[in-house]
């Protein structure tokens, strides 16, 4: 498990081997199966061009596994069936591993809207994906 701080939700994370051929939007590539003993029952992976995947490990994952940063870990992922576009559900998900749901839920309705419709309407998977790290990272800081 890797450790790279500034982040956000992939300050810590494992890179899957072999997977940069995978292609798919952000939101449309989830997968499910286990870290060490801990089950994951749907995780979104991570995408760069031509890299390999990534997922990350929440707080509640690494408490469970009792591991960190540098630490090995076992993986057995399997990948879901896919979908055309990121849905709001899949966003909130994404705050909610990140650990920032709180801080996006008690902003106001137009805040949030604008937000998701900000995120939702960017036609590019890696164009989306910074600007969901982008909101991840200023919700962490309460700057929004």
């Amino acid at each position: 498990m890797k450790y790279e701080p500034n982040k956000g939700a992939w300050t810590y994370n494992i890179q899957i081997p072999n997977t940069k051929h995978i292609i798919g939007k952000w939101g449309s590539l989830k997968v499910s199966g286990f870290i060490d003993d801990y089950k994951i029952e749907s995780i979104n992976l991570f995408t760069i061009s031509g890299q390999d995947k990534l997922i990350s490990v929440n707080q509640k994952i690494r408490k469970e596994i009792k591991k960190s940063g540098g630490d090995t870990v076992n993986v057995t992922l399997y990948l879901l069936t896919s979908k055309e576009q990121i849905t709001e559900k899949e966003i909130i998900e994404t705050f909610k591993d990140a650990e920032v749901l709180k801080a996006f839920e008690n902003l106001s309705e137009d805040k949030k809207n604008n937000i998701i419709e900000q995120i939702i309407s960017i036609k590019s998977e890696e164009n989306q994906l910074k600007t969901i790290l982008t909101f991840i990272d200023q919700l962490s800081k309460h700057l929004i």
